[in-house]
């Protein structure tokens, strides 16, 4: 068996039978290396050596947290619950709560699609702005599974398709030119003006998965307690102190602190500074008492701890896979199996695909190991160019939505497990995997065949 096809499934696994994921990942890589060939020294030296490119990411994440947690003290989410929660009427009629519902995931789509091109800040605005909401859902009984697929969808398929923001990063500073690069001695030579063509039939199916999940999978009412939603609110009841209410003074420094962490971010490219600054800036202003800085800072990284170990952890195992050799292995595999028969090896390169992003997590990171292996194959079962860009992009594509180790699954939970009312695995990864993934590979082979 190929140390990649096994680590993933030992992962994969260990995931689904809610065994932590950071062990889970661990476990996966160590069992792969040892299967590749690698000794146990040397597999965990490539782990450790894949550790600190996750790093950056985690302290990303616990700053936003414990900027999340801060702003939870201002009383503007408070308001925003109050206010929408009044939208509702009281004892609101069906249809009007089945609107509002659909209102509020319209609205997190477009933030979430805004997130990857307009105001590129990617999964920053996720802990500022789902766990305000959550008070919101509980009342319409929405089934948060949907809202994590609507997020995924926001965060993956725009910069899939169009060539701006973090889309332009991927269409063409990625994958046109690797594409180029695998290509150039077989003459093959892209246009970047076909890239969002190409892309546009898989991004297809991802919406008809998404418009599955809204109106069918997960549209019947789910009931979650009425728990706290930042740990922030909880302190202050142990202190027997009351709820933070909304005050002229919390609302506008709440702004002013959002406004200046993104720009902060658009202009160095830090979530973790734009997140101090803005977490600075609360404090500053009396949102809270400074002797209370370290509590709530704490209370925020603690918040958002497993989705940084588990970034930090899928490094590692990224790391491990390519220094198993099997990656090449898989796929001279697949081609002995394929035959002459154009069909399977589509089928065959996408499933491929699936295995090496999953375990990785980042259709970024993927995509320079899957194009110099996929273009020489496409070039000579005769693919075309547009075909040849649907086949790779796909491929990497299958990394971001419904993997354990993914940031747009990770990023969707740390927004709604902030009462831990939301499993990663069986609420993020397994709806995302079967809405997303499965539509991609349907609606990539038909792209494939039919560019």
């Amino acid at each position: 068996m190929n140390a990649v096809i096994i680590a993933v499934l030992v992962m994969v696994g260990l995931s689904l039978a809610r065994v932590s994921v950071v062990l889970a990942l661990v476990v996966g890589a160590l069992v792969g290396g040892l299967v590749g060939g690698l000794s146990i020294e040397d597999t965990l030296a490539a782990f450790n050596d894949g550790v600190g490119n996750g790093a950056k990411v985690a302290l990303a994440y616990a700053t936003l947290g414990a900027f999340a947690v801060a702003i939870s003290r201002s009383g503007l989410p408070d308001l925003l619950a109050g206010r929408l929660i009044r939208m509702l009427g009281g004892e609101a009629s069906a249809t009007r709560q089945a609107t509002v519902k659909y209102l509020l995931m319209g609205s997190v789509l477009l933030v979430a699609i805004s997130s990857q091109n307009l105001i590129p800040v990617h999964i920053a605005f996720i802990p500022i702005l789902i766990p305000p909401l959550l008070k919101v859902m509980n009342e319409l009984r929405m089934d948060r599974r949907a809202v994590a697929c609507v997020l995924t969808f926001g965060l993956t398929a725009p910069y899939m398709l169009l060539p701006v923001g973090f889309g332009a990063i991927f269409l063409n500073d990625i994958l046109l030119a690797n594409i180029n690069t695998a290509g150039a001695a077989l003459g093959l030579e892209i246009d970047r003006s076909i890239v969002p063509v190409a892309m546009g039939v898989p991004v297809g199916g991802m919406f008809l998965g998404l418009l599955v999940a809204v109106f069918i999978s997960y549209r019947r009412p789910r009931d979650y307690e009425m728990a706290e939603l930042a740990e922030g609110h909880a302190h202050a009841e142990q202190d027997d102190q009351a709820p933070p209410q909304p005050h002229t003074l919390g609302l506008v420094m709440s702004l002013v602190a959002i406004a200046a962490a993104l720009a902060i971010q658009l202009y160095t490219g830090s979530m973790i500074l734009g997140g101090l600054v803005g977490f600075s800036l609360l404090s500053v202003g009396g949102i809270f008492k400074w002797r209370e800085a370290d509590d709530l800072f704490t209370s925020g990284m603690r918040m958002m701890a497993l989705i940084g170990f588990i970034m930090i952890s899928a490094s590692g195992f990224a790391a491990v896979m390519p220094a198993t050799g099997d990656v090449t292995t898989l796929v001279a595999a697949s081609v002995e199996v394929i035959g002459d028969n154009r069909g399977l090896a589509a089928l065959l390169m996408l499933l491929v695909g699936l295995f090496i992003t999953l375990g990785i997590g980042s259709s970024f990171s993927t995509i320079p190991i899957i194009a110099a292996l996929f273009v020489p194959l496409a070039i000579e079962f005769g693919f075309s160019p547009l075909a040849t860009v649907a086949l790779v992009g796909t491929a990497a594509a299958l990394g971001d939505a419904g993997s354990p180790a993914s940031d747009s699954t990770l990023g969707p939970t740390s927004g709604l497990n902030v009462d831990r009312q939301h499993d990663h695995i069986w609420d993020s990864v397994v709806p995302t995997f079967l809405h997303y993934n499965i539509p991609l590979i349907g609606f990539g082979w038909l792209a494939a065949m039919m560019l």
